[in-house]
């Protein structure tokens, strides 16, 4: 899918964490010599493993009793009242899908889903390359589509969406009582379309209108850069999410940083919302000292397999972690694993993600991604809903969560009031303009603010927020957030790594 993904890699990767382990993975088998009303049927029994005819064809984890099956008999004889008496005609297979998806909604599981062939072949194709689209890490939560994380360097990113947004229509389009897939063909499109997204932003009043000019979507994962502290020489590893090659891509890495014998590392997990379990846990066999768990993988019958690290002995340098709020899922695993192994986790609590889903693929070639198991911490312990939380814990400045200044409705100006006026006082603040007050009541002294922003970057000192002011704005709030100075979950890392470091 275009330009998003679904809980755990692109919309295009995972749905949340996704698991092949066979132990666990079931594929649903299905006999093709039928006829085609009784095909459709038995089709739509087989997809969801209740009933299979055919000797070869194992059920869903083989946990349906036969009297549930007979009471299935209902589904046939709603069908049926639907083909012969209802006022127009009825796709079969629509009826099918929607079936399915009545099913998997009734889960209540954001990370549960159903995909159409279509959807399912998108969705598979995005793990292998790169997308268009806005960028971003979607899930749904209280019936809406709501961001994980934004991707790096993605047009959501630059657009100010941040973790846990809300998106509740797109293009004037609402988006109320569409399931995830068919909401996120509303927000994904080609390379130079605009999103026009309504958004609603936990903590503010009022929706937020987000313009987001959709782009290519690269899947590089791995970012490297060392790091100068008191003579000491840090590398540095930021893992935007967990797809095919990251763990290659972070073996090169760290390699690399070893071999110039770095005194300490920083793996930064901040904004990554996940992706593929073996990935994470092959990262594990590189970081978790002394063979220790990295984490442990809980069954529907609470079996549970452990999954241990390859590394003898500990790394001869300290690590740090990074984490906030957009970090989900396998991003949870490794820090989990980091932090109960002894090593120091900095940032803000996770997103809360421990559960671990599944795709089946069935004969028509669409797909079911299923929640199967929960993962568990090197403890035992379930960090769903809950997130890991850091050693040290640091939030970031306010003006690092400013959404971008908007003028849908025109110039900013004296004696307006809203969240978009509170958002300008954010900005005008964290740039060194305090107008006095961040209430989103644009008084004098916001007047005053604006005309000396506007008197040291040469523009008419007007004391309103037009296309020009509004531009420097944001020029300069994007540039002061990408100093890493100014980040202080970053600078707070340095610090404990300086501290551990050998002198």
């Amino acid at each position: 899918m275009d330009g998003l993904r679904i809980k755990g890699s692109t919309l295009a990767a995972l749905l949340g964490l996704t698991m092949v382990f066979s132990s666990l993975f079931t594929m649903v088998a299905m006999d093709s010599e039928r006829s085609v009303l009784g095909q459709t049927l038995s089709t739509f029994l087989d997809k969801v493993g209740l009933t299979s005819p055919a000797p070869s064809a194992p059920n869903i984890g083989n946990r349906v009793a036969p009297s549930e099956a007979e009471s299935l008999k209902k589904i046939y004889e709603v069908y049926g009242m639907i083909q012969q008496n209802y006022l127009e005609e009825v796709d079969p297979q629509k009826l099918v899908d929607g079936a399915i998806n009545g099913m998997i909604n009734s889960l209540e599981d954001p990370y549960s889903v159903y995909m159409d062939p279509k959807s399912a072949e998108q969705f598979t194709e995005s793990i292998h390359s790169s997308f268009q689209g806005i960028g971003a890490e979607v899930t749904m939560e209280g019936g809406k589509v709501t961001i994980v994380s934004p991707f790096k360097g993605s047009p959501a990113e630059k657009a100010g969406l941040r973790p846990h947004d809300q998106v509740i229509s797109v293009n004037g389009e609402s988006l109320e009582g569409l399931d995830l897939y068919e909401a996120v063909l509303k927000i994904r499109g080609p390379k130079g379309s605009e999103a026009k997204l309504e958004v609603i932003r936990p903590g503010l009043r009022d929706a937020l209108t987000v313009i987001v000019v959709r782009d290519e979507i690269p899947l590089e994962t791995v970012y490297s850069e060392t790091i100068k502290k008191n003579g000491k020489t840090f590398g540095k590893i930021e893992v935007t999410q967990f797809s095919m090659n990251t763990g290659t891509r972070f073996k090169e890495e760290l390699e690399k940083f070893e071999k110039e014998k770095v005194d300490g590392l920083i793996i930064d997990l901040r904004g990554n919302p996940g992706g593929l379990l073996n990935v994470v846990v092959d990262m594990g066999h590189l970081l978790v000292p002394n063979k220790g768990v990295i984490l442990q993988v809980e069954d529907t019958s609470g079996t549970r397999e452990v999954m241990k690290s390859k590394l003898d002995g500990k790394k001869p340098y300290p690590i740090t972690v990074l984490i906030d709020k957009g970090s989900a899922s396998a991003s949870e695993i490794l820090a989990g694993a980091l932090k109960e192994n002894g090593y120091k986790i900095v940032g803000q609590t996770s997103f809360g993600k421990g559960t671990v889903q599944n795709s089946m693929e069935l004969e028509d070639k669409s797909q079911v991604k299923m929640t199967i198991a929960k993962w568990l911490t090197p403890s035992g312990g379930w960090i769903n809903k809950t997130g890991v939380e850091p050693t040290v814990a640091i939030e970031q400045p306010k003006y690092f969560f400013a959404a971008p200044i908007s003028l849908e409705e025109g110039n900013l100006k004296y004696d307006q009031n809203g969240e978009a006026i509170h958002n300008l006082q954010m900005i005008l603040e964290g740039l060194g303009f305090p107008a006095g007050r961040t209430d989103g009541y644009f008084d004098e002294k916001t007047v005053t603010a604006v005309k000396a922003f506007q008197k040291l970057n040469e523009l008419p000192m007007t004391g309103e927020v037009d296309e020009k002011t509004a531009a420097m704005l944001q020029e300069q709030l994007v540039k002061k957030i990408k100093d890493p100075a100014n980040d202080l979950q970053l600078q707070a890392a340095i610090q404990v790594l300086d501290k551990e470091a050998k002198k």
